[in-house]
């Protein structure tokens, strides 16, 4: 997810599945079961993600997701609606999703007509598959920067709109495209009133490119974010800002929690290159003396409800640690070790964490800059 002050408070790793063969496990991030977990063990502070280096700074503009091809190109989205590719320390710009205005970047009243790209994934003709979030699902072509609209936010699915895309994966095997649509509410630029507000109105779903069939997996979740194939494609990892869903096997088409009570709230799952999952973490939700601010409104619609109103966007932006985190996970939802900033001295709000080449790209949805670790082991 997206923000900045992190997912509603709905935390968990989940397993589920409501197609047949396919199983979803979910992430989630705080259930209101108790304090956060201590930072003990595999998380541990520490300061592996202090070890490397910005890129780009003041070019791109919340560098949201990755994907990579054989020629060791990255692709990345930017708030400013552009799309781009990086080959070592050169960046070329392929395509504006929207229009191309000054505003662009500067002013989150734009996003609708200049649009914000978020999951970018290659699909297996070397096309370049993009969910925008106010536009819909796109191929484009990743050497002359051409559009095709796949499917259309308006068109939506079931008789609803998209109003947030966000998380995006695609199937080796069968070129099913799995995406999630944050909020039926909100748009991305009020993604802090989605938290807030913690709504119920996000959904997984599939496009099937060869026949233009949508589908929804599930409905009525809260905060959908990212989404990560397992390696045999045997279930499917989401983020809500947590889930897991089975696509395969004899719990296909269930969900399980495989992960709850998280220290911060969860945005993309990666597939790293040992089979284990990354996670990055948009806000740390650390044991102190007094609860986090979403742990503490939790339990209260009301009050939520009445700080959604009247209390400025820009103001919840004071309430968020400079502190940066990543998980590493197994199929099962057990934590492996923990990548931590302190102090956001390279970054913090990680949206995204690409392994690629031996390097982890960690994106973000608002920093103007490219964090890369060289080395992660």
């Amino acid at each position: 997810f997206s923000c900045g002050i992190g997912a509603p408070p709905v935390q968990s790793l989940l397993r589920n599945g409501s197609r047949q063969g396919l199983k979803v496990k979910e992430l989630l991030s705080v259930r209101f079961k108790g304090p956060p977990p201590l930072l003990e063990g595999p998380l541990a502070v520490n300061t592996r993600l202090q070890n490397g280096r910005r890129l780009f700074t003041g070019q791109l503009h919340g560098p949201e997701s990755f994907t990579a091809d054989q020629e060791g190109n990255v692709y990345t989205g930017t708030v400013d609606g552009k799309l781009w590719r990086i080959h070592q320390e050169t960046l070329t710009l392929i395509a504006h999703m929207g229009q191309d205005l000054q505003e662009c970047g500067h002013s989150a009243d734009y996003e609708p007509v200049c649009g914000r790209p978020h999951g970018v994934r290659l699909d297996s003709g070397g096309q370049l598959i993009v969910v925008d979030s106010y536009f819909g699902l796109f191929s484009v072509d990743p050497q002359t920067g051409h559009k095709t609209l796949l499917l259309d936010s308006k068109t939506g699915a079931a008789g609803v709109q998209f109003a947030f895309l966000n998380g995006l994966e695609i199937s080796s095997q069968t070129g099913i495209i799995y995406f999630t649509d944050s909020s039926s509410r909100w748009g991305r630029r009020h993604v802090k009133l989605e938290v807030i507000e913690t709504n119920a109105l996000g959904r997984l779903l599939t496009f099937d490119p060869a026949s233009g069939r949508v589908g929804v997996l599930l409905d009525g979740l809260y905060m959908p974010n990212g989404i990560a194939l397992s390696p045999d494609e045997s279930f499917l990892l989401l983020a809500e800002t947590s889930i897991g869903y089975w696509l395969k096997g004899p719990k296909a088409g269930t969900k399980e929690v495989i992960l709850n009570n998280m220290p911060g709230y969860p945005d993309n799952i990666r597939l790293s290159d040992r089979g284990t999952f990354l996670v990055g973490l948009t806000t740390t939700r650390f044991r102190k003396l007094v609860p986090p601010f979403l742990d503490l409104i939790g339990p209260y619609p009301a009050v939520k409800r009445f700080l959604a109103k009247v209390v400025p966007l820009s103001w919840y932006n004071m309430l968020l640690p400079r502190y940066g985190l990543v998980l590493e996970l197994d199929g099962e939802g057990e934590v492996l070790g923990s990548l931590h900033d302190p102090t956001g001295s390279l970054t913090w709000a990680v949206s995204d964490v690409f392994a690629h080449q031996g390097r982890l790209y960690l994106g973000s949805t608002d920093l103007p800059f490219l964090p890369v670790l060289e080395d992660w082991s």
